[in-house]
C-alpha cells in the first residue's frame, strides 16, 4: 500500500508522461530502441518496464520526444497521471518489473576496416534505429585499450586466426587473398609472427575489458571462436596453411578451459578444408541439419522480472518463439555450455541453444548464434537486409535489448 502511495505521488508530481509501446501495436520496434536513446542523450531518464506489454518505455513528456517518435515512426500513447498509477499498479501485482535508463551508453563496434556495414547485423541495427556508435579494430584495441567504451561488440570476427575458416572455398578469391594480407601486416606491426598470435592478445585485451566492466555482446563465429582463442593461449592451434608453421599435435590436450567465458571440453576442428572451427557449432556448419526457414524457431525462457532483470530484460519481446536464422556458428551445443551460464533462448526439439548471457568479474557477456536475424542463410556477396522491411522484427529485438542493458538501474522498491 505504501508503494502504491508512493507511485501514485510520483505519478502526479511528473504531470503527463509519453509510454512507447513494444507490443504488437508498435508500428517500428527497432526505431523505439532508438528513440530510447535519444532521450537519454538528452539526459532524461526513461523507465523500461518489463514484461508490460512486452518491455514498453516510459519517459516524461516532451514535445520535442513526441516529435522524434512522429519523424521516425514510433508508436507512442499520452498518458496522465492517474494511468501513470495504473500502470505501476499491474507492475507491482505481477511479473513485472520497472529498469531505470539513465545514461546514453558508448557503444563500440570491433569490425575490420575492409569490412561492409551491411555485413553485420548489430551494425544494420543500430544504423537503422539511429543510434549513435564508434568503430574499432586491432590497432585500436593493442594501442589504447577499450576503457572508454561502455558496450562492445565483436563483429563476425574470428579470433583463431583461420580468416574465418574460408580456406576451401575462398582462398583464390580477391577479397581473401587482401585480407588475409592486411591481418598479416597488422600482426607483424605488433610484432606477433602470426596473426594467431596478434588475435589472442586481442582476445586478451577484450576480456579486461568484460573484467572491469564492460559489456560485451558478439553473433555468429565471434563467439565460438572468440573462446577458442582464449583456451588456446600461447598454443598454436592453426594449420599450417594459416600460418606457415605446423599446428601443435597436442593443440587439443592444450586447451585450457578455465580461461573460456562460456564454453568448456569442446573439440577442435583444425582441418582448413572444414568450414567449421569445433563441435561448439550445433548444428555444424560442414553438416547442417535439414531444415527449412518456415520449420526453424527457438523459444525464449521467461524469467522473473523482479528477482532476475538482467535476462528478463535481454528477452523482452513481442513473441516467445522467434525464427531461426543460420551463420557459421547458428548455435551452442548445450553440452558444451558451462554451468553457470545462463541460457535465454534454445530450440526445444534439440540440444541447440541459441542465446546465452554469463558474467565475468565486473562485467557480461552475451552471446547470440546465427548471422542474420532476417535472413535465414546468409551467403558471401548477398545483398544487405533492409531492416524497414523488417520494423518489427523478434530476432533483431534481441540485439537491441543488449544495447540497452548498460544504462538500467533496476528501479528502487520502495517500502
Amino acid at each position: 500500500m505504501k508503494r502504491l502511495i508512493f507511485l501514485f505521488m510520483i505519478s502526479f508530481s511528473f504531470g503527463q508522461k509519453l509510454l512507447i509501446p513494444m507490443d504488437v501495436s508498435q508500428n517500428d520496434h527497432l526505431k523505439a530502441y532508438g528513440i530510447a536513446i535519444y532521450t537519454l542523450s538528452k539526459d532524461i531518464n526513461v523507465e523500461w518496464l518489463l514484461n508490460y506489454r512486452d518491455g514498453s518505455f516510459l519517459v516524461d513528456h516532451y514535445p520535442f520526444i513526441e516529435r522524434e517518435c512522429r519523424l521516425r515512426g514510433v508508436s507512442f500513447e499520452i498518458i496522465n497521471g492517474s494511468m501513470a498509477l495504473s500502470i505501476y499498479g499491474e507492475i507491482e501485482q505481477n511479473n513485472m518489473d520497472i529498469v531505470l535508463l539513465e545514461k546514453s551508453p558508448k557503444i563500440a563496434i570491433y569490425t575490420p576496416p575492409n569490412k561492409q556495414p551491411w555485413d553485420d547485423a548489430v551494425t544494420m541495427a543500430l544504423t537503422y534505429a539511429e543510434i549513435p556508435y564508434e568503430t574499432l579494430w586491432d590497432e585500436e584495441v593493442l594501442n589504447t585499450g577499450l576503457s572508454e567504451y561502455d558496450w562492445l561488440h565483436l563483429h563476425h570476427e574470428d579470433f583463431t586466426g583461420q580468416f574465418g575458416k574460408f580456406y576451401r572455398n575462398y582462398r583464390n578469391a580477391p577479397w581473401y587473398i587482401l585480407q588475409k594480407k592486411q591481418f598479416e601486416q597488422v600482426a607483424y606491426q605488433y610484432g606477433y609472427a602470426s596473426v594467431h598470435e596478434e588475435k589472442k592478445a586481442v582476445s586478451r585485451t577484450i576480456k579486461k575489458f568484460v573484467g572491469d566492466g564492460g559489456f560485451l555482446f558478439a553473433m555468429c563465429s565471434a563467439t565460438d571462436s572468440y573462446d577458442i582463442s582464449l583456451a588456446l593461449e600461447n598454443v598454436d592451434g592453426a594449420h599450417s596453411v594459416f600460418d606457415g608453421t605446423p599446428i601443435d599435435p597436442k593443440a587439443q590436450t592444450k586447451l585450457n578451459f578455465s580461461k573460456t567465458f562460456a564454453f568448456t571440453n569442446f573439440k577442435l576442428m583444425s582441418d582448413p578444408m572444414v568450414y567449421e572451427f569445433s563441435d561448439i557449432d550445433f548444428p555444424p556448419s560442414h553438416k547442417p541439419k535439414v531444415r527449412t526457414a518456415e520449420s526453424d524457431y527457438f523459444s525464449l525462457f521467461e524469467f522473473s522480472a523482479k528477482f532476475d532483470p538482467v535476462p528478463t530484460m535481454l528477452t523482452q519481446n513481442h513473441v516467445s518463439t522467434v525464427k531461426g536464422f543460420m551463420g557459421q556458428t547458428t548455435g551452442f551445443d548445450r553440452n558444451r555450455i558451462k554451468s553457470h551460464v545462463v541460457l535465454m533462448g534454445e530450440d526445444p526439439a534439440s540440444d541447440q541453444v541459441k542465446y546465452l548471457h554469463g558474467n565475468f568479474g565486473k562485467g557480461t557477456f552475451t552471446f547470440y548464434g546465427g548471422h542474420d536475424p532476417e535472413d535465414y542463410q546468409h551467403f558471401v556477396g548477398d545483398p544487405p537486409t533492409d531492416l524497414s522491411l523488417h520494423r518489427n522484427s523478434p530476432g533483431y529485438r534481441l540485439i537491441l535489448n543488449n544495447v540497452l542493458f548498460p544504462a538500467a538501474r533496476k528501479k528502487e522498491r520502495k517500502t
